[in-house]
């Protein structure tokens, strides 16, 4: 472990952990592989599953592993370099990154991906509840934008519940679901009036949750 002082060493891992989850990976995928700009087609989202309405299985997947893994390096970096408290200020910078990454002029992706990364890299008991969540709402109910937001509504109580530590965590987890939901405005409004296309469906419509891309879904 790093030996630093704390403003220094929160200040490096907010820092770093913001530059890190800026890295747009569906736009980099895209433009390597040859395909148009990510921002210009679909949704003009930056996710995983616009990346997939290119055709490109690969690419897509590149962007999805690519999305949670800078959430998930940020906390492990911290961690080795600082501690528990500086791994979840680390996630949460990645988090935010993600969603506002300066290189894009601040306008980024929903953070469901980093969302999963971050916490399974911060509390993998926890990380892997969240992730069993989106996998059965996604099953019963079939609405990605649904699953996410469960998932990123009961992770700060699977959090409590596990009586994970530091309180850092508890409270990262919190701050990621309500910008999770912030994020979603549209999405919820959506399923309220029943407009919400469900996974699978053909719909281009903006507002997809950044989740898992699962059978074609074309909403990110």
């Amino acid at each position: 472990m790093l030996t630093l002082s704390p403003p220094f060493a929160y200040v490096l891992c907010a820092v770093g952990g913001y530059l890190l989850g800026s890295i747009p990976f569906g736009v980099i995928a895209t433009r390597l592989g040859g395909t148009e700009d990510i921002r210009r087609i679909g949704s003009g989202s930056i996710g995983a599953t616009n990346v997939l309405r290119t055709g490109r299985r690969d690419l897509a997947a590149i962007t999805l592993i690519g999305d949670g893994g800078k959430g998930a390096v940020a906390v492990l970096l911290a961690r080795w370099l600082f501690g528990e408290d500086a791994a979840a200020l680390a996630g949460g910078a990645a988090f935010l990154g993600h969603i506002f990454p300066v290189w894009l002029k601040f306008s980024g992706g929903k953070g469901v991906a980093t969302f999963f990364g971050t916490l399974i890299a911060l509390a993998w008991p926890v990380g892997l509840l969240a992730g069993a969540t989106w996998l059965i709402m996604a099953a019963i109910f079939r609405f990605s934008s649904l699953s996410g937001l469960t998932a990123a509504a009961l992770a700060p109580l699977y959090m409590f519940l596990l009586g994970q530590t530091p309180q850092s965590k508890l409270w990262l987890a919190a701050f990621m679901a309500v910008l999770i939901f912030i994020r979603h405005r549209e999405n919820i409004r959506r399923l309220l009036n029943g407009e919400e296309p469900r996974i699978g469906a053909r719909a281009a419509a903006p507002g997809h949750n950044g989740g898992p891309p699962l059978h074609g879904d074309a909403r990110e």
